[in-house]
């Protein structure tokens, strides 16, 4: 009899660790006013030119505090993009490179957001611009704390990372020595807690 109730006892107790609750996700939204999406690409070798896109918008939802598990996801408005002067913003838009009207929006959704040391992170996730796909590795700093108005948590990364270009079908025709092919990525994000 005390057998059968032991072993009832287990059954039940590993049924109740099978179906127990998945520990609850925590949701990051992205205060615009205190963020930014950069870029820099070398012009005839000699010079960066910086932008950045006006128009973005980004989430995050993990279950752990040390964002281990976070999944990001971020959208950008091609038609914001901003290097300080018109003409080009007009002309970056356009059919030669991003093809704004075809392409409205660059994407990106994160796979892994993995802990290196301290509050760095290695974020890897496919990033869509230009109709095409590709995987990328990202740096991720972060520094966290309170907002002292909303007491509600917040946090911040700077994000950085190389892509190609040519890969995403953006002026492939350019060459290298009036246009680089890499482009330094460089994003600002100031993330407060629902």
């Amino acid at each position: 009899m005390k057998r059968t109730a032991l072993s009832i006892a287990f059954i039940a107790s590993g049924l109740l660790m099978a179906f127990r609750t998945p520990a609850p996700s925590s949701a990051w939204s992205l205060d615009k006013a205190h963020s930014k999406l950069g870029f820099s690409i070398s012009h005839l070798t000699v010079s960066d030119v910086e932008g950045s896109f006006k128009k973005v918008d980004a989430k995050i939802t993990c279950t752990g505090d040390d964002f281990t598990d976070a999944v990001v996801e971020l959208t950008a408005d091609v038609s914001s993009i901003n290097t300080d002067n018109d003409g080009r913003d007009k002309h970056l838009q356009n059919a030669d490179y991003f093809d704004a009207e075809k392409y409205p929006t660059i994407t990106f959704k994160s796979k892994t957001f993995k802990k290196l040391k301290d509050n760095t992170y290695a974020v890897t996730g496919n990033l869509t611009m230009h109709g095409v796909t590709k995987p990328v590795e990202l740096r991720a700093v972060a520094r966290s704390g309170t907002n002292p108005m909303s007491k509600k948590a917040i946090t911040g990364f700077k994000i950085t990372g190389v892509i190609n270009r040519i890969d995403f079908g953006i002026a492939p025709s350019t060459p290298n020595a009036m246009l680089g092919e890499e482009v330094t990525l460089t994003a600002n994000t100031e993330f407060s807690k629902d």
